[in-house]
């Protein structure tokens, strides 16, 4: 049964510079009535900082990071960002948390990837512990010991419990995934999901994921919203998008993003969008990412193609359309569209 659709904007991480209209996309937002606003990190620019100013200038929307990375902090410190966040903007907070890659976490973080999923389910159990601040935290799992004992411990460690009250105790937890053992993993342990793309007309590639979701469990998608009536201009900021993504945010032996298109029936092609990548032709690789991949998993178009097209997104387990596009005149279009 067709569902109605909340809707977010999808600020993501910066570039080389600041965005110039950041909180104006913000509060354009809250005006419309969209549901929340969200921020990303990847290796520059953090999530939490930028979400900290939106919500200093914003009174309703809810707060999201999409995502932040798990070994850019231990537990504790995301715990901590998490619930003055929530003070801050009175209960508007929502955790969105990703293992990100092997590239980023080794050659940036400098922390192993190994078992992501064990390191995930511990992660967010200890955020829970301190969220609920019923007693001092403790955790003897292995990826996250507290208090540490390892090697170069003084032996002086002492549980803690928060000093500040959290605000909600129940503050929603989102986890970033792609891989089908991930995704179920969310409807276990989180409170939503945030998929980096999704094929609403290919329901069976994430249903056998999804059967344990608990009522109430949110799925937020991020979506690129490209409302140009010539079909093959607005699917080429789609295109550019997926080519990097699946040709060169992964090592050649393992690209999270290329396993998830070729999920998706597009198996020959997403080998070849990174084979082309690899050779230094990214030009042809995003020439090569097919058309009608990018028009499955983004609303591409004319108004009226578009309004056509959410059809398929109410009728898809998805709950909010996280829209990536900050011009005003799209996102009133959208919340036009969607209301």
């Amino acid at each position: 049964m067709a569902k109605n659709l909340k809707l977010g904007v999808q600020l993501g991480y910066w570039g080389a510079q600041p965005p110039t209209n950041m909180i104006e996309t913000a509060q354009e937002a809250e005006a419309l009535g969209y549901d929340s606003v969200w921020t990303a990190e990847a290796w520059g620019s953090d999530a939490f900082t930028p979400l900290a100013w939106i919500g200093a200038n914003t009174q309703k929307v809810r707060l999201g990071t999409a995502v932040v990375q798990l070994s850019a902090r231990t537990p504790t410190a995301t715990a901590m960002a998490a619930l003055t966040l929530d003070h801050l903007s009175k209960g508007r907070m929502i955790l969105g948390l990703g293992v990100s890659g092997p590239q980023v976490v080794e050659g940036w973080y400098g922390q192993p990837f190994s078992k992501p999923l064990a390191r995930t389910r511990e992660y967010i159990s200890i955020i829970r512990k301190v969220l609920a601040r019923e007693e001092p935290v403790t955790n003897d799992g292995p990826h996250y010991p507290l208090p540490f004992t390892g090697e170069g411990s003084w032996g002086l460690g002492k549980p803690l419990r928060s000093i500040t009250h959290p605000l909600r105790a129940d503050l929603p937890i989102f986890m970033g995934a792609e891989g089908p053992k991930n995704i179920a993993l969310s409807t276990e342990i989180a409170d939503g999901w945030l998929p980096l793309y999704t094929n609403p007309y290919r329901p069976e590639i994430y249903g056998p994921s999804l059967v344990d979701a608990k009522p109430g469990f949110e799925i937020s998608q991020f979506v690129l919203v490209n409302m140009i009536d010539d079909l093959e201009q607005a699917l080429a900021p789609v295109k550019a998008m997926l080519g990097f993504y699946i040709g060169g945010m992964g090592a050649k032996s393992r690209n999270f993003h290329m396993e998830l298109m070729s999920r998706m029936g597009y198996e020959a092609e997403a080998h070849k969008i990174q084979d082309l990548f690899f050779d230094g032709k990214r030009a042809e690789a995003v020439a090569a990412v097919p058309d009608s991949f990018a028009d499955e998993i983004s609303l591409s178009g004319s108004k009226d193609r578009i309004r056509d097209r959410l059809e398929a997104w109410r009728e898809s387990p998805v709950t909010s359309l996280l829209v990536a596009n900050t011009d005003a005149a799209v996102m009133r279009t959208m919340a036009e569209l969607c209301a």
